[in-house]
């Protein structure tokens, strides 16, 4: 007997119309995350500096800004809370040194009063500067 239906061939689609919206919503949690990671998203304007030196080691990153709002890792604190914050800080990594983001329009006074509660907890303290042209 001689078949006279023709085979349907099947073929296999991929709807791909909601692979726009997934990949825009993981587009837009990257960026917000990687915002919240990063501790130099507080503005602040550095000293610059012709050279510049990498370290390799824990660092504790401490910002001031020109409202003279104090930041130890992302965290506000006040000044009067500084030294606890860097004590307790330490504690965790003995070894870690302390990243000064001091914003350049500060007096002198506000650097040297934060550079010595640096060195009442004997903590190995750098100033980060932005590099000239």
């Amino acid at each position: 007997m001689i078949e006279l239906r023709k085979k349907k061939d099947f073929t296999v689609e991929v709807f791909t119309s909601s692979m726009n919206d997934i990949m825009f919503f993981l587009m837009l949690f990257f960026i917000i995350t990687s915002t919240l990671l990063n501790p130099s998203m507080i503005k602040v304007s550095l000293p610059s500096s012709k050279s510049s030196q990498s370290i390799q080691k824990r660092e504790i990153n401490l910002t001031m800004t020109k409202e003279k709002v104090y930041f130890v890792d992302n965290t506000q604190v006040p000044f009067d809370g500084l030294e606890a914050q860097l004590k307790k800080e330490l504690a965790h990594y003995p070894d870690a040194f302390i990243m000064l983001r001091v914003d350049n329009t500060l007096p002198i006074q506000d650097l040297v009063n934060v550079l010595s509660l640096g060195n009442a907890l004997n903590a190995k303290m750098i100033i980060a500067t932005a590099k000239s042209h």
